[in-house]
């Protein structure tokens, strides 16, 4: 494995949106949830990022998902950018596919694992966790809905 540089630089499909992080993180999780899936076709990969390491210039569209969480693209393209909770210290869920660096990166959780399309069941030694499992240890995840 490769470990993470100390700056990595992304960008969306277009080239209009570009992101620089500060020592990321160096692995990817994914998410199985209904709104995940609609919003990423299948499978929602992202890293975490504190938001004081991350800079983002270019035309950035947020949408509001649910009662907790935002979801970001690019204006121009639609790609898609980041998932955070909608308070102002919450960290960025950002997708890996934006940066070059993180192709070398391990999977390291899974979440909503029971809720997985079968053509999208990951083998692998990383932590899983069930809908279940993952609303009993962060509870407002409980409170989600499609509707805003």
């Amino acid at each position: 494995m490769t470990m993470p540089s100390d700056v990595i630089s992304g960008q969306c499909l277009c080239g209009a949106v570009k992101i620089t992080v500060t020592n990321p993180s160096g692995w990817v999780g994914v998410c199985h949830c209904a709104m995940c899936q609609r919003w990423s076709g299948s499978v929602f990969a992202s890293f975490p990022a504190a938001p004081d390491t991350v800079t983002v210039s270019g035309p950035v569209k947020v949408h509001a998902s649910s009662q907790l969480a935002e979801r970001a693209f690019c204006g121009t393209c639609g790609s898609h950018l980041w998932m955070r909770d909608r308070e102002e210290t919450a960290e960025y869920d950002l997708m890996p596919g934006l940066f070059e660096a993180a192709k070398d990166w391990p999977l390291r959780s899974e979440i909503y694992c029971d809720e997985a399309p079968a053509a999208f069941s990951l083998e692998g030694d990383h932590r899983k966790a069930t809908a279940e499992q993952y609303r009993a240890k962060y509870p407002r995840a409980q409170e989600v809905t499609d509707n805003v």
